[in-house]
């Protein structure tokens, strides 16, 4: 595990800064073009370059998403784009389109090109080809068993890297290719626009064959018979890590910062054998997430990886430590309320099971009960040493 990579989302520059506190070696993240997420997570030209800084500053590396499905109009632009991504420094740019990598390649072939899982790359013929057009790295299709990974390691070159996801959402069509959300909403999720139908409720009926019955889960709210359960592969690293993977990838550039910084330092934990396994998945819970599976990576799905699309956290997150003001005292964003009295928990790139209990909350030097203007600043005090990025919470 000691050469292991990993990779970490952002999809804004306090997930970046998230990301890099809590231990990535990696960020992944998208610009201005063709990167698979709505554009609430896209960086412009100038907070890509500056997170790119920021990245390389503190010794990690910047893989910047390029990995729509082109359309015709798009193509004349690839080159310039890729010049500029490699002038403000980019590692590495992931990409689907077999159009878009031969657009890169012939103009900027010093930009190292990694294989986007939506590519569907699940055999080494593929991995083959994809290294005789320059790609440097295959993230495969999460599709693939550690037997499937085993095999195609052993039959690709040892220069091609392989990549592979090991938590978070999950998707119902192959490798993400899905047409639902156009089909109802006119929004491609081929095209980062995704609105997630499958996780809505729907009724299933099959008109000529009354007897036979799919299980649906169903709880108050409806049934979601296509939502699949999220990816939680922390206890099985070791596997995956024997079968040829050189990079584990966490999914969600549009999840929040918290989100960011718990997954990624769990998985930190996890890969330098610094935490104990049952601890580390108690942390995963206190995120937001639908229920956990391994995915395929011991053969086929199981049969009840759909869920009713409800998700679940022991924990809400209640702030953020901007400031360490001295004498105990800390300057804290809030981003959900907390009251005098309650249990706070503190997660720490610097330790691990910090709690206290709030005795002091000050709002513009008045003393009050409770913080519950989100995004305003709160003053409070903690007998542990807290550090600027911390992120507080708080149970269910």
């Amino acid at each position: 595990m000691n050469n292991i990579e990993l990779l970490s989302p952002a999809g804004s520059m306090e997930a970046v800064t998230a990301a890099v506190n809590f231990g990535a070696d990696a960020i992944y993240m998208g610009g201005s073009q063709l990167q698979l997420r709505a554009d609430a997570a896209a960086f412009d030209d100038k907070g890509l370059a500056d997170a790119i800084e920021y990245i390389h500053r503190h010794g990690k590396k910047a893989y910047i998403t390029v990995n729509c499905f082109a359309k015709n109009s798009e193509i004349d632009n690839v080159g310039a784009y890729a010049g500029f991504l490699h002038s403000i420094g980019a590692d590495a740019v992931i990409v689907s389109d077999i159009g878009v990598i031969h657009t890169i390649r012939n103009a900027c072939p010093e930009l190292e090109v990694h294989v986007s899982t939506q590519a569907n790359c699940v055999n080494y013929a593929s991995a083959m080809v994809y290294r005789s057009m320059g790609a440097k790295r295959v993230v495969l299709g999460r599709e693939m068993s550690l037997d499937e990974i085993a095999e195609l390691r052993a039959k690709v070159p040892d220069d091609l890297e392989l990549e592979a996801f090991v938590h978070g959402a999950m998707c119902m069509a192959y490798s993400g290719r899905c047409l639902i959300s156009s089909f109802l909403n006119n929004r491609s999720g081929n095209r980062g626009d995704c609105t997630q139908p499958c996780r809505w409720n729907y009724h299933l009926v099959e008109q000529t064959r009354p007897n036979v019955f799919l299980p649906i889960i169903e709880d108050e709210r409806g049934s979601a018979i296509l939502s699949s359960h999220d990816m939680n592969c922390l206890s099985i690293l070791d596997q995956i890590a024997d079968a040829g993977i050189c990079s584990f990838k966490i999914e969600g550039r549009m999840k929040s910062p918290y989100y960011v910084a718990t997954v990624t330092n769990a998985y930190r934990h996890a890969i330098d054998k610094t935490g104990d396994t049952d601890m580390l998945l108690r942390e995963l819970e206190t995120i937001s997430h639908r229920p956990y599976a391994d995915g395929f990576y011991f053969g086929e799905v199981k049969k009840n990886h759909n869920n009713s699309g409800a998700y679940t956290s022991s924990h809400i997150f209640v702030g953020v430590v901007k400031e360490v003001l001295g004498g105990g005292l800390y300057r804290v964003e809030e981003r959900n309320k907390f009251s005098k009295g309650e249990t706070i928990e503190v997660l720490s790139p610097h330790t691990v099971g910090l709690s206290f209990t709030v005795q002091h909350i000050l709002e513009d030097d008045a003393p009050v009960d409770s913080a519950n203007k989100p995004m305003k600043d709160y003053v409070i005090s903690c007998p542990h040493t807290l550090h600027a990025g911390d992120f507080l919470r708080k149970p269910n």
